[in-house]
């Protein structure tokens, strides 16, 4: 249970039950003699689906595969904060706890005018009938950090299966963030365990326009890179409004 315990979303504007529309996003990875891991040959496209946890419910294998990720990821001891095995039941817990977006590898065209666009594609026709495995190169939730009056401000937790990783998926799954955030009503986000060793993840979120506006030393007891054991790491606290200055000012007026 969260520091505040138990506690659900003030609504706001947005209304609940809304399932927000399908995006398609564009990612070039590129092939380097420094990381040749990358396949520069997969369709550089990826569609974006909302989920809530009925929703995913009625997709036969979907939270039994993303639960298997999400507890290999806990396992790695180097991202999240969680310790205990995770299981189906405290992943839905607390993955599904709000909304869910899921990032699918497109295959064949893709009709989009440009990087980002609104597609009628929905998660069943874009996975044609491939395995989860196959076709899920990441997903993350959206929920309120804070209870009540502050519910407003939310918070993201994103993943991205290892077989996928180094494909540009996580800055799709970034940019995506900052479309879908916004659209369920949240006016700002904070990440409040960004741990210092993840250096990839600070860059990229600092390239979007989020501001690191606090440091919590030894905040994470984590596994080392080279697995002999454990270390403290100090976490980044990062924010980014989704309101301009002008906006605030009109809607107190």
């Amino acid at each position: 249970m969260a520091a505040y315990g138990a506690f659900t979303r003030s609504s706001g504007n947005y209304q609940p039950g809304t399932v927000l529309p399908s995006t398609v996003w564009c990612s070039r990875p590129t092939a380097t003699p420094s990381d040749p891991s990358i396949d520069a040959s997969k369709n550089p496209y990826v569609t974006i689906h909302h989920l809530t946890l009925s929703t995913a419910k009625v997709l036969p294998g979907l939270i039994t595969y993303l639960s298997s990720v999400f507890a290999g990821v806990v396992e790695e001891g180097r991202t999240y904060p969680q310790e205990d095995a995770i299981t189906e039941s405290s992943f839905e817990k607390y993955f599904f706890a709000e909304d869910v977006f899921i990032a699918i590898q497109a295959i064949g065209s893709i009709h989009a005018d440009q990087d980002t666009c609104v597609t009628n594609l929905t998660l069943e026709e874009a996975r044609n009938k491939r395995e989860w495995e196959d076709c899920v190169v990441g997903y993350y939730y959206i929920k309120p950090n804070y209870p009540g009056r502050s519910s407003h401000i939310c918070n993201g937790g994103f993943v991205v299966p290892p077989n996928h990783r180094k494909g540009g998926h996580g800055s799709n799954l970034a940019r995506s963030f900052l479309f879908y955030a916004p659209g369920l009503g949240y006016r700002a986000s904070v990440f409040n365990l960004v741990y210092v060793n993840n250096e990839a993840s600070v860059r990229l979120w600092e390239r979007l326009g989020f501001t690191k506006i606090g440091r919590i030393p030894q905040a994470g007891r984590l596994k080392r890179l080279d697995g002999r054991g454990e270390e403290y790491v100090d976490a980044w606290v990062i924010y980014k409004s989704f309101v301009n200055a002008e906006e605030e000012q009109e809607e107190l007026n």
